[in-house]
């Protein structure tokens, strides 16, 4: 049978819209409403904009519509100024993304090998930890021995010794066969990250003229890193780590300038670095944004629009990974390498899962390096020339991230420039107040972090690995802070390990199941889930029919913390007198798992466990009551679940 095209004139298909409404914009705003209606949401909040409560607010300052109609600010081509779509007009078709892998082992042997490891299975560059706490410049050239290092570039990460380092380097080139003038290496210097995270006054000359020198008949040498990383391990917004990038990357421009290279060639001697997190969309729109900005700041600078690339590197973001449930790790990097892959990025670098924990395992390593070939050779994600351009949300959120990062970039250059702008303590104060927001998302768990503060394995056992060298156990004092989102949950619950490991019971709250299961069972495992997010356990006495019902179970659980679990309904009846009972028992803290009311606090609750609450305010002092000479529990916790 012939079947006519879809929609040909004349041809007699049946038009499938026919007897529906038209699809307006207030028609869906109509829906919008009836279904936020139905939700709870005030009538005066759906009145004008019912959208407007769907809109997500930015560490930035500004909104994230739920729907875009409006045609998005024109990107232009792949290949053409702004060079927002990309620097290649054929994009990444040709050859993917290079493939990086990182590096942090401080025994050149065992670095040897797993560098051999890494190239022979994929990677096509190296990121390497030299002096510090990391590898000794001394020992690179042994860890490099079976490297082809004319085809597998290195990238230092030197801290503070990059003098020895880049010196190492070279001399490892030198040692291979290596002409001056097929280096392709990068010596990875980046006074300002360094100085920032020591807590030192910044010197950008002179590490820039040793640099400087050592690109001395070797015009390919990477000399500089702009890293806006440090932002954004910090906890700051991504307006925040693109402004300062660029700050960075001025200041480099300007100093390489000062020591002798023309602007042009400067600029290509500068390496960008930024986080790539889950935030896909974030991430995509940041990398786009950046080299529009970029451009701007060359363009300004008397430099030929061929001569304006980027060379831009998107490591997975070390702040997003976590220790505890660290196998969801690997669906995260997952994530923000297909958004870097999406967004441009030059060069990609996925951390192990394990990479929180210490030194990844060759397990961990080899999944890393698996995943970014997934996502170019089966997914063939670098096959599509900015597969994100035209979307009209991706368009306006490129905008709007621009115009962020550029307000900063001025702020910080207004400041004197990104070396003062550390000095002088701009950058920490704008950024320990976009963290301070953040943490309370955190705390709140209005931003989830899956398997630690959202659906937490209780039984899970830890992963144990080798202490990464390059990880300070302690923050610096006075130095810029290194943080991940899981820290203050992870710390609660090593406390309720430690108690486990220490007497055999891990500290439990029991759970006063009022009424029928159908009653109480959704905010009992909405409290076990929170109460595991602290290495809490709970103790479910199946369904109680009353307040003297309530005080016997507790009493005869041996717990202290009670929190009180049914439905509204039966909280009108019972709630007061359970949380009284509670307290004749001898609870010490009574919760209520539910809306905030007068009324059960007058009868003895303590604090409520509801959407939005401060978890880790609430699961602190729940640990500090129950690790107070904690008693032996007369039985095993029952119903302790994620």
């Amino acid at each position: 049978m012939d079947v006519p095209e879809s929609g040909a004139a004349g041809s007699g298909a049946p038009n499938l819209a026919e007897g529906f409404p038209a699809a307006t914009h207030e028609r869906w705003r109509e829906l919008v409403a009836g279904v936020l209606r139905k939700s709870g949401v005030p009538e005066e909040r759906l009145a004008d904009a019912p959208e407007s409560v769907l809109a997500t607010h930015t560490y930035d300052g500004f909104d994230i519509d739920p729907l875009h109609t409006a045609e998005p600010p024109d990107p232009g081509f792949p290949g053409l100024p702004p060079f927002t779509r990309g620097y290649r007009p054929g994009g990444g078709a040709a050859q993917g993304w290079d493939i990086r892998a990182r590096h942090t082992d401080a025994d050149p042997a065992v670095l040897r090998r797993r560098v051999h490891d890494d190239l022979m299975n994929g990677a096509s560059s190296l990121w390497i930890a030299v002096g510090g706490t990391g590898l000794a410049p001394s020992a690179l050239g042994e860890a490099l021995t079976d490297v082809h290092l004319d085809l597998a570039p290195v990238v230092l990460d030197p801290g503070a010794d990059h003098a020895d380092a880049a010196d190492a380097l070279l001399r490892a080139h030198a040692d291979a066969g290596v002409p001056d003038g097929q280096v392709l290496s990068h010596l990875g210097a980046d006074p300002l990250s360094a100085a920032a995270l020591a807590g030192e006054r910044p010197d950008v000359m002179d590490p820039v003229r040793f640099a400087v020198d050592r690109a001395r008949g070797r015009p390919g040498l990477g000399l500089v890193v702009a890293d806006g990383t440090l932002v954004h391990d910090a906890g700051g917004s991504d307006g925040q780590e693109l402004g300062w990038a660029l700050a960075a990357g001025t200041a480099y421009l300007r100093a390489l300038h000062a020591a002798g290279l023309d602007v042009a060639d400067a600029a290509r001697r500068i390496e960008f670095r930024l986080a790539a997190n889950a935030d896909q969309f974030s991430v995509i729109a940041k990398l786009r944004a950046v080299r529009a900005m970029w451009n701007q700041v060359l363009e300004a600078s008397g430099v030929p629009a061929g001569r304006r690339a980027m060379r831009l590197h998107a490591p997975t973001s070390d702040a997003m990974m976590t220790r505890r449930d660290p196998h969801v790790n690997m669906l995260r990097t997952t994530v923000a390498c297909f958004a870097a892959g999406v967004g441009g990025a030059d060069a990609v670098t996925v951390a192990p899962f394990d990479s929180a924990v210490g030194l990844p395992d060759d397990f961990a390593r080899r999944i890393a390096r698996n995943t970014q070939s997934l996502l170019i050779e089966e997914a063939h994600l670098a096959r599509v020339i900015d597969p994100a351009g035209g979307s009209f949300y991706v368009e306006a959120l490129t905008r709007d991230l621009y115009r962020a990062g550029w307000a900063f970039f001025r702020e910080v250059e207004a400041a004197g420039g990104a070396a003062e702008a550390v000095e002088h303590g701009l950058l920490r104060e704008r950024v320990d107040a976009v963290w301070n927001r953040r943490r309370l998302d955190l705390a709140s768990r209005r931003a989830p972090i899956t398997g630690v503060s959202e659906f937490p394995n209780p039984d899970e056992i830890p992963l144990v690995r080798e202490p990464d060298p390059t990880r300070p156990s302690a923050p610096v004092p006075g130095g810029f802070p290194v943080r991940r989102y899981a820290e203050e949950y992870e710390a609660l619950r090593e406390r309720g390990d430690t108690q486990a490991g220490d007497t055999g019971h891990r500290p439990t709250a029991f759970l006063a199941t009022l009424g029928p299961v159908a009653a109480h069972t959704a905010r009992a495992s909405f409290a076990a889930n929170l109460l595991a997010a602290g290495g809490i356990a709970a103790h479910e006495p199946g369904p109680l029919e009353d307040a003297e019902a309530v005080a016997a179970a507790f009493a005869a659980s041996g717990a202290r913390v009670a929190v009180i679990c049914s439905s509204d309904q039966v909280y009108a009846e019972h709630a007061g007198a359970a949380a009284r009972a509670l307290r004749s028992a001898g609870a010490r803290r009574v919760l209520l798992a539910g809306a905030p009311r007068d009324a059960y606090r007058e009868a003895g609750v303590d604090a409520f466990a509801h959407r939005g609450c401060d978890a880790v305010a609430l699961l602190t002092d729940l640990l500090d009551v129950l690790l107070t000479d904690p008693p032996v529990p007369s039985g095993p916790a029952q119903g302790a679940h994620a």
